[in-house]
């Protein structure tokens, strides 16, 4: 069994705090972070195997949705998208995570 690896809470924040308010922006952002997050510990995308997407409105659905398939095509981790009542920034349109086994 390889190394488990959970990315969590991620939230779609630039370096100077701003926070675009476009719902497919932000969910390339927080992808953006995460991967990178997987890949300064050795992973990469294709380790990928559970993924989480918390939404504050379901009309963003399809855009973020679509986001997930560039990011992964072929990889097709497990995916569910949830619609949630808020999340602790207002700006925030998404924030998710993602679960990745690298082998040993």
């Amino acid at each position: 069994m390889g190394s488990t690896i959970a990315v969590s809470g991620t939230a779609p924040v630039w370096p100077d705090g701003s926070v675009d308010p476009d719902p497919a922006v932000q969910a390339r952002r927080c992808w953006e972070i995460m991967l990178a997050a997987l890949e300064e510990l050795g992973g990469s995308v294709d380790d990928v195997v559970r993924t989480r997407q918390y939404v504050v409105d379901p009309a963003d659905g399809d855009a973020v949705g679509a986001v997930h398939g560039e990011i992964f095509g072929e990889v097709r981790p497990a995916s569910t998208m949830v619609v949630v009542a808020a999340l602790l920034d207002p700006r925030w349109k998404v924030e998710m995570e993602l679960d990745a086994v690298l082998d040993d």
